[in-house]
């Protein structure tokens, strides 16, 4: 018995001597970030002690320092791309954001779901993704819940990855890999995320300024926006002005204007005929360029950009009470302008829009009233945009207006002009209080004047009340 307690305390000695070596190696480890942080604030204080002594003197700075100043307007920008230098990196970085709201509508939740845009946008029984429809129906919704993780893989790769979760469901929005310090200015992604291309497409919609997507977003890109499976590469050229250079190769797999999988189709509406197979398209399916540059002009900053986007596509609506499905090729263009002028350290007006111009041709394959199949070579040539003006008035205050329009909605079939709606209009006004960065109360009422259902326009009144909270560390949100 007394050898058995000897070697329990011996044991229990050990264990406390090892316990007290790890608590010494993590503080020792604590320690030095500690002095890494202490260097760079030193840094950073002769920087601003440079610049203010250089204002003194009236000067215009060296080329040397003209570099970094402009070198610091490109982290910002880059910030908006989710391209993160190095020097900002640090450990895991974890955190949630949680979105609801309340709706009232002038159309009941089911009059809501039948509602479609001739021509441009076809509604789904529930997509099953993690963000489920944005306010959805009327009374409460839990839009999402979003976790979000970021960490260095090693000194060549960071890691960042997006999982929303809904009442629908959850999934990896986005998963991919970024390269940290590739040489010349390129950087490579790889993974699933959310494509370049545009100016919103590549922000969550915790960033939007408005609760709903904007339409002319809804009808080419569907309600989860453009966010696949591939490659990026981007290239931040060596000028005295921000300009990047990127290109992408991915998957295509969206249901609104792409598509890979292949669909069978019967020569008679009720089945009985012979089915005919249309196969998937070649993978990847999807490629995208993009230019953006930004400037500055005295207290305004502007940030435009080039977009551009082609693919196979594959669309199968064979369910339904109107089924039908189309093969062919999509080419989606784009031009995004964003300008911000600073009236002082936190108030500022903000000016957003984009053009978006889809040209689509192929084969429709549907039904005529008596239930047989019927082909047609389809061209579709359709355009909108969207404007916004926010107003920051206060350190936490924002108010803000926006307007859609889909001008153009030129769809032929077998040449013939089709006798589609055009000039669809949405518009919405917010009010919105911030109490800090991590909660956000939104106050949004609009008309959407672009739905259609049996043939007549229906008008769609709304009121939203948002709220949006987040907790731990979140990136930075874009310019």
């Amino acid at each position: 018995m007394k050898k058995t307690m000897l070697l329990l305390s011996i044991f229990s000695f050990t264990f406390a001597q090892e316990s007290l070596e790890e608590l010494k190696r993590q503080l020792e480890e604590q320690r030095r970030q500690i002095r890494e942080l202490e260097k760079k604030i030193e840094a950073l204080e002769k920087q601003k002690s440079e610049a203010k002594e250089e204002v003194k003197e009236e000067q215009k700075p060296a080329p040397a320092d003209r570099s970094l100043q402009l070198k610091s307007k490109y982290d910002e920008r880059l910030k908006a791309l989710q391209i993160i230098p190095t020097s900002q990196r640090s450990f895991l970085n974890l955190s949630l954001i949680v979105d609801t709201s309340f709706v009232a509508r002038n159309k009941n939740d089911q009059e809501f779901k039948r509602l479609e845009i001739p021509g441009l946008y076809h509604r789904h029984e529930g997509n099953g993704h993690g963000h489920g429809t944005l306010n959805e129906k009327r009374g409460f919704n839990l839009n999402y819940a979003e976790l979000y993780l970021y960490a260095p893989v090693d000194p060549y790769f960071d890691l960042y990855a997006t999982i929303p979760f809904s009442e629908d469901g959850s999934e990896v929005e986005e998963a991919y890999a970024v390269t940290r310090g590739l040489p010349f200015g390129f950087q490579f992604k790889v993974g699933k995320f959310r494509s370049s291309f545009g100016r919103l497409n590549a922000q969550h919609p915790h960033v939007w300024d408005f609760a709903n997507q904007p339409l002319v977003y809804k009808v080419f890109l569907g309600d989860d926006g453009l966010k696949e499976k591939g490659v990026q590469l981007n290239w931040l050229a060596p000028t005295p002005f921000y300009l990047l250079f990127g290109v992408e190769v991915l998957q295509g797999e969206n249901e609104q204007s792409f598509g890979t999988e292949g669909f069978k189709v019967n020569t008679k509406k009720d089945g009985s005929g012979t089915d005919i197979t249309v196969g998937d398209t070649k993978k990847p399916n999807l490629y995208v360029g993009f230019v953006k540059t930004s400037f500055d002009v005295g207290n305004l900053s502007v940030l435009t950009g080039l977009s551009f986007a082609t693919g196979h596509s594959r669309i199968n609506h064979l369910e339904g009470d109107d089924p039908h499905a189309f093969a062919g090729k999509t080419q989606l263009y784009g031009f995004d302008l964003t300008a911000k002028y600073f009236l002082d350290s936190y108030r500022y007006i903000s000016f957003q829009g984009e053009y978006l111009y889809r040209d689509q041709k192929g084969t429709r394959y549907g039904y005529n009233n008596a239930g047989d199949l019927r082909t047609a070579e389809l061209k579709k040539e359709q355009g909108g945009f969207y404007t916004q003006l926010v107003f920051k008035f206060d350190k936490r205050w924002r108010a803000g207006f926006q307007y859609s329009l889909i001008n153009k909605n030129d769809v032929k079939r077998n040449g013939v002009k089709r006798n589609l709606p055009d000039n669809l209009p949405a518009y919405y006004a917010m009010l919105e209080y911030s109490p800090t960065e991590f909660s956000r109360i939104r106050f949004q009422v609009g008309q959407n004047r672009a739905f259609f259902h049996d043939g007549s326009r229906k008008t769609v009144n709304e009121v939203i009340l948002q709220f949006n909270f987040a907790i731990g560390a979140h990136g930075a949100h874009p310019f």
